[in-house]
């Protein structure tokens, strides 16, 4: 019988932990504003609590990276 991987437990981040990560520059509210416009990262629903797999922050933080300010795209904030 094959045996079954165990899954890898999922790291989740509250909306507070979030924006510790950023260092602050991204609010709480900010973050609630960025799910109601369906903007920023993607989260997920647990128990009434939002959070944010940190796989799809760190994608989320990748396709934002850049060299410099002229190929940074805001597209996403406005």
């Amino acid at each position: 019988m094959p045996s079954k991987k165990p899954k890898t437990p999922s790291i989740m981040l509250s909306p507070e932990q979030l924006s510790d990560r950023w260092g602050n520059a991204v609010g709480v509210p900010t973050l609630a504003n960025w799910r109601v416009k369906g903007k920023g990262p993607r989260f997920v629903k647990v128990g009434g609590r939002v959070r944010y797999p940190i796989a799809d922050v760190e994608q989320w933080e990748a396709k934002r990276r850049a060299a410099s300010t002229a190929e940074y795209d805001r597209s996403d904030f406005d």
